[in-house]
């Protein structure tokens, strides 16, 4: 049995608070899930962020102002998304922290051979996501998402709160009930940051060579690995 080094949780008091919130706060605001994570895990909770939008960030601020903001450089991004990033962390009240790879894209290649993401995307994603993601998430015992049941079949039955059993940690998803309206209704009622890809077609923003613009009909994930079974890259399934 694990021992959070900071707050003293074991992982089975992790999971229990996990599930009970996750079952108390199903119907609650996003702002009260984010307060709620923030009053129970304080400097041991973060936001990931891909930089498709920056929502999620923005109520984080809010409810934990200074609030960690984690995003993964894979090396693949394109310049739109790392223009994001660098504009959120210049005007919104959060510390960014950008993880990446333990390779550079051209050590990678070097070891696998040009365009792994082509050949093998899973473990293209493992090497520079995954595992990334799992080293930078150590000292946090909850981490946030912006993961939406709208947005794919896969993502339907999202938690507002659940457990996180691959990394064994809690996982806050606080907008999992809101619509594509309601992302739009809050950007704009805020002015918050976003994406410019996201005005050119792009649905779903991820890394350059495996990402298109989506079709009319499709759902938001539609441009992601396009012709491919694969769905997610492995960071939430």
């Amino acid at each position: 049995m694990t021992t959070a080094a900071t707050t003293g949780r074991t992982e089975d008091e992790l999971r229990e608070l996990a599930e009970q919130a996750g079952r108390d706060l199903e119907d609650a605001d996003a702002l009260d899930v984010l307060r709620w994570a923030a009053e129970t895990f304080g400097p041991r909770f973060c936001v990931t962020s891909s930089m498709e939008d920056a929502v999620v960030a923005h109520l984080a601020s809010r409810a934990f102002p200074g609030v960690d903001v984690v995003f993964l450089d894979t090396g693949y991004h394109f310049p739109e998304t790392i223009g994001t990033r660098d504009a959120v962390a210049a005007v919104m009240d959060v510390n960014v922290i950008t993880l990446t790879p333990r390779q550079t894209v051209a050590e990678q290649d070097a070891e696998y051979g040009d365009k792994l993401h082509d050949r093998d995307p899973d473990l293209c994603c493992a090497l520079r996501k995954v595992k990334p993601l799992e080293e930078g998430l150590r000292n946090y015992d909850a981490w946030a998402t912006g993961l939406r049941r709208d947005e794919s079949p896969t993502r339907a039955n999202t938690p507002v709160v659940g457990w996180d059993a691959k990394r064994r940690k809690v996982k806050v998803s606080p907008i999992a009930r809101w619509t594509q309206a309601d992302v739009d209704a809050y950007v704009a009622e805020h002015g918050v940051l976003t994406n410019p890809l996201l005005m050119d077609g792009y649905a779903s923003v991820g890394c350059a060579p495996c990402t298109r613009r989506v079709l009319e009909g499709e759902d938001a994930r539609a441009g992601r690995w396009a012709g491919r079974a694969k769905t997610e890259c492995g960071l939430h399934g």
